[in-house]
């Protein structure tokens, strides 16, 4: 079977006679709730269009969009040129076709055909993010040939991080996309609104420079106050600056979470900070949450009960890995919808943090290898079996421990701990 039958979703392509309300009902539901846009087509089944979220946010943001063009067909608004690739085009052909088409921000999916005619729709990051992991895969087969000559943890553990990485950008690009987005699209409309405020101001400097002008005539005049008279029709300057003001709250709104998302991803990494700080494992743990967001948000209700815990001595960066470790491992064990708890608390020795799911849980016989390096029970191509064992080695560097605790159906817990005092002689 082709791997990019694989990407096709079962969502259901627009008329070209649709109604352009009947498109944005179509978005709103949970079918259509994934998605960025979706293929128009004819009575042949063929792709002739696509319609996004992104235009239909800009047809309804007019003024009275939905009474103007509510009730047209969609073939009058799609975009003719369809981001389109054949379910028998390999996943690199696909991958460079998408990749050199896209437009940024991202605000479409692409459109799966079987000989011409629609078949399906596909997320690009679904795409990219598949070819990412072949690549990861190869790297993993590389890290294990390396291992069988070297037993260098270092190695194993930057490995691990650059085949997150991948994941994590792509997460990330999407969280800021949506801001993005909007942030773009309200720029235009404030662009539309001070066009028309220019040619009302220009009319009233007319009419000034008409009444002032001693060779001007009656009929000049008369000329002038009609010139202004049109150029306020339909002008409503009260809720002109009304608009406007909604406009600049929608902006600055999307570039705060984009601030946010750039902040926490700094924080993540911890690059301009030394090696080792003095830190809080809560704000560990929010940054680690923020950049797995995009992997929780869909399926994943969070509940948080963090207390007042004391900073640790640690490397935040490899503490933050470990954390988003745990984070996305719960997402992928969760198959519909589910929680996930996570609690911090003290005592006069250790600080703990408790990673706890309603995942499908871990089979008995697996608990004693889950720390092993290469040990994972999920499909080829979709673990690299270093996740855990890089954690486990972390912790341990940090003098920590960590324990689990796990049964199928229900879910899975992790309890860290870790020395409220490190002992560096140690640690080295």
């Amino acid at each position: 079977m082709s791997i990019l039958r694989t990407f096709a979703t079962d969502i259901l392509a627009f008329d070209e006679q649709d109604t352009i309300n009947t498109v944005a009902d179509a978005f709103l539901s949970q079918a259509y709730q994934q998605c960025l846009s979706v293929a128009v087509v004819n009575a042949k089944q063929q792709p002739v269009g696509m319609i996004s979220r992104h235009q239909l946010n800009d047809i309804f943001l007019k003024k009275f969009g939905r009474e103007l063009f509510g009730n047209r067909p969609v073939k009058d608004f799609m975009r003719q040129d369809v981001l389109s690739v054949e379910v028998t085009d390999s996943l690199a052909e696909a991958a460079a076709y998408i990749s050199k088409k896209m437009r940024f921000p991202l605000s479409e999916d692409f459109v799966i055909t079987e000989q011409g005619r629609y078949l399906g729709m596909g997320a690009v990051l679904h795409l990219l993010s598949a070819m990412e992991k072949q690549i990861s895969q190869s790297a993993a087969e590389l890290n294990i040939a390396y291992r069988q000559l070297s037993s260098s943890q270092a190695q194993l553990v930057q490995s691990e991080k650059m085949a997150a990485l991948g994941q994590m950008v792509a997460g990330v690009a999407h969280e800021i996309n949506t801001p993005l987005g909007y942030v773009n699209n309200n720029i235009e409309m404030a662009r539309e609104f001070f066009a028309q405020f220019h040619y009302v101001l220009q009319a009233h400097e007319h009419l000034a420079h008409t009444l002032i002008d001693p060779n001007s005539r009656d009929v000049d005049i008369a000329e002038s106050l009609a010139n202004l008279d049109d150029a306020k029709a339909g002008f409503d300057s009260q809720q002109w600056f009304a608009d406007l003001e909604g406009l600049f709250a929608d902006t600055f709104y999307g570039v705060e979470q984009i601030s946010e998302l750039v902040t926490g991803l700094k924080n993540f990494s911890r690059l301009d900070q030394a090696i080792l700080d003095n830190v809080s494992l809560n704000e560990c743990i929010e940054n680690a949450l923020l950049i797995a967001r995009n992997t929780l948000k869909y399926k994943v209700t969070v509940l948080k009960r963090l207390e007042d815990v004391p900073p640790i001595r640690c490397a935040a960066s490899q503490i933050n890995q470990v954390l988003l470790n745990l984070f996305t491992n719960a997402a992928q064990a969760i198959k519909e919808q589910g929680y996930l708890l996570i609690k911090s608390w003290s005592d006069k020795d250790f600080v703990y943090v408790s990673v706890q799911d309603t995942g499908c849980g871990i089979a008995a016989e697996h608990l004693a290898k889950i720390f092993d390096p290469f040990f994972t029970t999920k499909p080829v191509g979709q673990g690299t079996g270093l996740g855990l064992s890089i954690s486990y080695k972390i912790i341990q560097q940090h003098q920590g421990s960590i324990r689990v605790a796990s049964e199928l159906g229900k879910g899975t817990r992790f309890v860290i701990a870790f020395p409220r005092t490190l002992n560096l002689s140690a640690a080295a």
